[in-house]
């Protein structure tokens, strides 16, 4: 598989990243091209060669208009729907603006439609992030993998204040990623950067297996003393990619009950998706006496089950609940929004090792826009499915 291989030994940033990837032989006459339908204001757009501590490197510089304004993340949304790029594109970095919005969300405890962007959501990084993700197509990236990432040391000053290196939301993003600090001061893994890695990559470490094809450093902005602040990028053809499908470990609560209401029973799974769970199920059975009864299965998080318990032992007549630690294995999944001449259509990927092997369209959008139609249900999912691009298009369930 054409792999991207990320060395963070520096850090990381969306220059760094949209400099190295200059450095790796990107077309820069296409790349500003395509840029020039995402921004709604004018930008300049700057790659010169440039030394850190004896490494050639390729600096990225963003110039845009100081707007004195934040955006939320809808209206970025709206900003790349709009740009004269393909899907895939518009999809990963809709799908890192995502990321960004939820660790902000998470860090200042509130709603993701409320979270406004501050330096990451600046038009800058919207043109690294989407810069980046249109270099990832132009050199037919199909796998991404990072290494552990450097994150400096210090405080760093903020909208909100002086806060430590790495900053809370730089922290929720690396969630999954092995990181480290060491006595270089200053902020080198950011937001933006992050968030490209952090979105992008199914797998962490060193590679097994890669034939390097070409090398390029992307270039911090800030200069060390006998510390080079490079991004290294390697692309080369990775082996059989080693990612295996998500394994989760989980647990599973069950009761066999034979004397309460269907009414009771439609309320309890109810109640547990509400609260959290990852799936509620009845499974007819046969008890004592030639009783037929319901057996209730829900699986949740280790740290939902007590609340879990509680519900079923108020709701039902119960008097014990079976607990089973289980592994889940799933596929990486994204969501992929289309638009089809019945409306806008979610379609669900289900990834192994990098490539989609199971595609399949919303079935309530899908049903909703058959009835507004006046047309049957394939037709309006087929018309989802033709929308996916053809290098993520390889089965759809159901067809």
């Amino acid at each position: 598989m054409r792999t991207l291989y990320f060395d963070c030994f520096a850090g990381a940033s969306g220059n760094m990243i949209l400099g190295g990837l200059v450095a790796l032989g990107l077309d820069e006459g296409v790349l500003r091209r395509q840029l020039r339908s995402v921004s709604p204001v004018e930008v300049e757009l700057k790659f010169s060669c440039v030394d850190r501590s004896g490494i050639s490197a390729t600096h990225a510089h963003v110039s845009v208009p100081d707007e004195k304004k934040h955006r939320h993340l809808t209206e970025i949304e709206k900003i790349i729907d709009g740009a004269d790029v393909s899907d895939v594109v518009k999809h990963r970095s809709k799908t890192i603006f995502q990321r960004l919005a939820n660790a902000e969300a998470k860090v200042h405890g509130i709603e993701v439609e409320r979270v406004h962007f501050h330096e990451v959501g600046a038009m800058d990084a919207i043109i690294d992030i989407v810069g980046s993700c249109i270099g990832f197509e132009m050199l037919d990236i199909e796998r991404f993998v990072c290494s552990k990432i450097h994150v400096g040391s210090g405080f760093v000053d903020m909208a909100h204040g002086k806060f430590p290196v790495p900053p809370p939301a730089v922290v929720e993003l690396l969630d999954g990623i092995p990181f480290y600090s060491t006595e270089i001061e200053g902020e080198l893994a950011t937001p933006t950067g992050v968030a490209i890695i952090s979105t992008l990559c199914e797998a962490t470490g060193s590679l097994a297996e890669l034939t390097a094809e070409k090398i390029g450093y992307g270039a911090g902005t800030r200069e060390y003393d006998k510390f080079p602040n490079v991004l290294r990028l390697i692309v080369g053809e990775s082996k059989g990619a080693t990612a295996r499908p998500t394994t989760d470990r989980l647990t599973l609560l069950e009761t066999n009950i034979d004397d309460l209401s269907p009414q009771i029973l439609g309320f309890v799974m109810e109640q547990a998706f509400e609260m959290g769970a990852l799936d509620c199920w009845f499974t007819p059975i046969q008890m004592k006496k030639n009783r037929p009864a319901v057996m209730l299965s829900v699986l949740c998080r280790s740290d939902e089950r007590s609340e879990l318990s509680e519900m079923i032992y108020r709701e039902t007549s119960t008097l014990g609940i079976r607990v089973r630690e289980v592994d889940r294995e799933c596929l990486d999944r994204e969501i992929l929004s289309v638009a089809t001449e019945f409306g806008p259509i979610d379609v669900k990927l289900g990834k192994l090792n990098g490539k989609v092997v199971n595609a399949m369209p919303e079935h309530d959008q899908v049903r909703r826009l058959a009835l507004e139609n006046g047309v049957a249900f394939r037709v309006v999912r087929d018309a989802a499915l033709e929308r996916v691009p053809n290098d993520q298009k390889r089965s759809a369930a159901g067809q």
